[in-house]
């Protein structure tokens, strides 16, 4: 099969979707693979890295996506709306409950779209999605502990205290992944930390799991309040596969907070679990609402992307593999988890989250397929 290696051309997207070690597996197997130029500099992998591995280096956008199989890292951008076509598997992460006009395009463009974060295992876990959600939840407190320095506009507090002075309120909306690496982080570093979510059953597993100062709240409005009003760092962590992330801290809760303090939404990919969140980039990552500092970049793990770029592609080569090997077709009705995460094929939208996002029809794959 020939597969696809475009840049990534995102705000500040240092990542690739493949290393040289993924190339050298699918060349091993017969496969071409057309790797841009420069694709993997910012991840820490030369042009010359890629050819040892077998791939070829192709010059332009248009010759990387001229292929059966493209393999990216982020959604595509309006100036790559042209790239989609009937004949195309795209296997990236799309996040298309926040993205209503690249949902229409993909359906216009009848490409089989299948989304690394709705890849789901019949235990409910997304292999795909995680290894990013590890590093996003590390790198929330990392991120927030430098905004909360004075000159970055924060409240000039350390995270941890020092002896004799208190410790920073660090407050987590979620208990999944991100919320258990954010946790984690938090509780290294000496923080005091509250983590709230709605799986009791979850908040018991993380208070015999992390250790430090930490207490578990179940998730309501009356405790998401109080808790919120009293964070010296708010992140939010909330999931909800393939859909639209629920709003869970208002207007009103984040005008109570306490000035200066910092909130640092993971969320933000599936629109966000805070209200006054909108999307930033990393060239111009934070704003104020309120007197409150807000970090909502939409891809955070491409800050790190030499440690992002060996997770992701650790986690999607098996699929890829089996998508090159069987085709796309064959592999998707051969492999539950991968076809659930199928978006849109053939001018079909196939992910239920996402048609609800926008109340657009679904159409079961299933029945697509046959």
């Amino acid at each position: 099969m020939n597969i696809g290696i475009p840049k990534e051309i995102k705000d500040n997207e240092f990542r690739v979707s493949l290393t040289p070690g993924g190339v050298y597996s699918l060349a091993k197997q017969g496969h071409r693979i057309y790797v841009q130029t420069s694709a993997g500099e910012g991840s820490g992998f030369s042009d010359a890295e890629y050819v040892k591995a077998g791939a070829t280096i192709v010059k332009t956008a248009p010759q990387a996506w001229d292929a059966e199989l493209v393999l990216k890292v982020k959604e595509p951008l309006l100036s790559e709306y042209d790239f989609l076509r009937p004949n195309l598997t795209l296997f990236t992460y799309l996040h298309l409950a926040a993205v209503e006009q690249l949902t229409n395009v993909l359906l216009q463009k009848k490409t089989l779209a299948i989304a690394y974060e709705t890849v789901q295992r019949p235990d409910g876990s997304l292999p795909l999605l995680t290894p990013m959600s590890e590093v996003a939840g590390r790198m929330a407190i990392q991120i927030g502990a430098h905004y909360l320095e004075k000159i970055h506009g924060g409240r000039g507090k350390l995270l941890g205290g020092v002896p004799g002075v208190v410790p920073c309120d660090v407050v987590i909306i979620g208990g999944g992944i991100v919320g258990t690496n954010a946790a984690q982080m938090a509780l290294g570093m000496g923080a005091r930390v509250t983590i709230i979510d709605i799986d009791v059953n979850r908040l018991r597993f993380l208070a015999q799991v992390l250790h430090g100062n930490l207490i578990t709240l179940m998730s309501n409005p009356h405790n998401i309040t109080n808790a919120v009003e009293n964070a010296d760092l708010l992140v939010g962590a909330v999931l909800v596969a393939g859909a639209k992330a629920p709003l869970l801290v208002t207007r009103e809760m984040v005008s109570h907070m306490k000035p200066n303090s910092v909130i640092v939404d993971v969320a933000v990919d599936q629109g966000g679990c805070i209200e006054t969140v909108h999307a930033t980039t990393h060239s111009d990552p934070v704003y104020f609402v309120d007197g409150v500092l807000h970090y909502s970049v939409a891809n955070m793990p491409g800050a790190v992307s030499h440690t992002s770029t060996y997770a992701l592609s650790n986690a999607t080569l098996p699929y890829v593999e089996k998508l090159a090997l069987m085709g796309s077709i064959n592999a998707i009705k051969a492999d539950p988890t991968l076809a659930l995460g199928v978006n849109t094929y053939n001018g079909f939208l196939t992910c239920k989250a996402v048609a609800d996002a926008f109340n657009l029809t679904y159409t079961p794959l299933a029945k697509v397929l046959t």
